[in-house]
């Protein structure tokens, strides 16, 4: 399979249409005015992807799930530490909260797999809404881990196809900071060898 800037520009179309949904329910959420916007969206080799996330043994905030349906795989959500600190610091009203901190409050956590949720299912049903494909997430798990460590069991099953991912970048912003304080994270869509072709078939890939 062939996949070109086009495609890749009508995945960033669709990381934006659910960027936006996923604004909306955060905002709500929170009761601040909260923006996402996607970036950029590419295919990365196995290599490169370790390297966009500092490396395999770099510890990050990682929010994984499976994706099931029409297209079955692997989604993950990737945030430096100290990004998801800041994120989940301004979330819950808490400068104390640290990822790093074996006391870390349960209701951080909470607040980090709400994020998860948020993100994967407005992502995954803007995904579904354009190819017509049936696409549904499971309940987000959280983990801090090496990154090598998070992303491994994703990887066992799409090596058997491919070497490349794809990965969704997203910025997320908050009403009364500026650009300088976004919050970068990672999706990495991992499809299962047997739904990679289905679902580029649905974005117009033949």
């Amino acid at each position: 399979m062939k996949i070109t800037a086009l495609h890749l520009d009508i995945l960033k179309e669709i990381g934006n249409i659910g960027a936006a949904h996923a604004a909306t329910s955060l905002s709500n959420l929170v009761g601040r005015k909260i923006d996402m916007r996607v970036p950029n969206v590419d295919m990365v080799n196995f290599t490169d992807m370790m390297e966009l996330a500092g490396g395999s043994e770099n510890v990050v905030v990682g929010i994984y799930l499976r994706i099931e349906g029409d297209v079955e795989g692997s989604m993950f959500f990737i945030l430096p530490v100290e990004q998801a600190n800041r994120f989940i610091q301004r979330l819950i009203q808490d400068e104390q909260f640290d990822f790093s901190n074996n006391l870390v409050s349960e209701i951080g956590l909470s607040a980090m797999q709400e994020l998860g949720n948020i993100l994967s299912g407005s992502y995954l049903s803007a995904l579904s809404d354009f190819t017509g494909l049936k696409i549904y997430p499971t309940v987000p798990g959280l983990a801090v881990d090496m990154f090598g460590a998070i992303i491994s069991i994703g990887l066992i099953e799409i090596s058997q196809i491919s070497d490349h991912v794809i990965v969704i970048n997203t910025s997320i912003f908050e009403e009364g900071y500026g650009d300088c304080e976004e919050v970068r994270g990672h999706f990495f869509l991992l499809p299962d060898p047997e739904s990679f072709e289905s679902l580029f078939n649905a974005l117009g890939v033949v």
